[in-house]
C-alpha cells in the first residue's frame, strides 16, 4: 500500500510511528476527504457533540482550516447536533446507568455543549417524567414541581439495580448509609438521597 500524508497505514508495518510523527504527517494532509474519513471513524462507536469531534481531529494534527470545513460539513450532513446529543446521552443514562440532574450536567459539559443547550435537555428530561406521571394518573402533589420527578425514578432504577448488594447488609444504619453514599455519587440532591436511603432500610435482608 502507498504511503502518503493521508495514509495513515504507510511507512510499512515494521517500525510504529511515533505520536508526533503522525501529527506532523497529518499537519501536511491537504485533502479534507481525508479529514472527513478520520471524523466518520470516530462517529462510528457512538454519536459525538461537535467539540469532541473538534478536539479529536485538532489532537491529531490536522489543520484547523480543513477541520473548520469538515465540522460544517458534518453539519450539513445532520451528523453533528449538540441537542440531539444531549437528548440521547441523557436518554442512554437514564436507561442504562441512571444518574442525577446534577452529575449529567457536568457530564454534558466535559462533553464540550453550552449552558443553553444542556438546561434545555434537562428540562425536556423534567417535562417528560411529568407527562409520563400525568399518563399513568400519579400525580398526586402539583406543588412538588417536575424536578424531582426525573430524577427521583432515576435514583430509584438506580438502587434497585444494586438491591442485591443492599440486601447483604444486615444493619440497618451501614445499609442506608451505603444507598445514600451511591446515590450522592452518582448526582443526586441530598434530599432525594436521603429519602430514598431511609426506604432503603425497609428492604428485607437476605437469610
Amino acid at each position: 500500500m502507498p504511503s502518503g500524508p493521508g495514509n495513515d497505514h504507510g511507512r510499512g508495518r515494521r517500525r510504529r510511528e511515533s505520536p508526533a510523527v503522525t501529527r506532523e504527517r497529518r499537519a501536511l494532509v491537504d485533502d479534507p476527504s481525508v479529514v472527513l474519513e478520520a471524523a466518520l471513524r470516530f462517529l462510528e462507536v457512538r454519536q459525538r457533540s461537535v467539540a469532541e469531534v473538534r478536539r479529536r481531529l485538532t489532537r491529531a494534527g490536522y489543520r484547523e482550516e480543513l477541520v473548520t470545513g469538515v465540522m460544517a460539513r458534518l453539519g450539513d450532513l445532520g451528523l453533528l447536533d449538540d441537542e440531539a446529543f444531549a437528548l440521547a446521552w441523557i436518554e442512554s443514562r437514564d436507561r442504562a446507568h441512571p444518574r442525577g440532574e446534577h452529575a449529567l450536567m457536568l457530564e454534558l459539559r466535559q462533553k464540550g455543549l453550552d449552558a443553553t443547550t444542556i438546561a434545555a435537555a434537562l428540562r425536556a428530561r423534567r417535562q417528560a417524567a411529568v407527562r409520563w406521571d400525568e399518563d399513568a394518573g400519579d400525580v398526586s402533589d402539583a406543588d412538588a414541581g417536575p424536578v424531582p420527578s426525573a430524577d427521583e425514578a432515576a435514583a430509584r432504577r438506580l438502587l434497585e439495580r444494586h438491591a442485591s448488594a443492599l440486601r447483604r447488609i444486615a444493619d440497618p444504619r451501614a445499609r442506608r448509609q451505603r444507598a445514600y453514599a451511591l446515590l450522592a455519587r452518582n448526582g443526586f440532591s441530598p434530599e432525594i438521597a436521603g429519602d430514598l436511603a431511609r426506604d432503603a432500610t425497609a428492604v428485607d435482608v437476605e437469610d
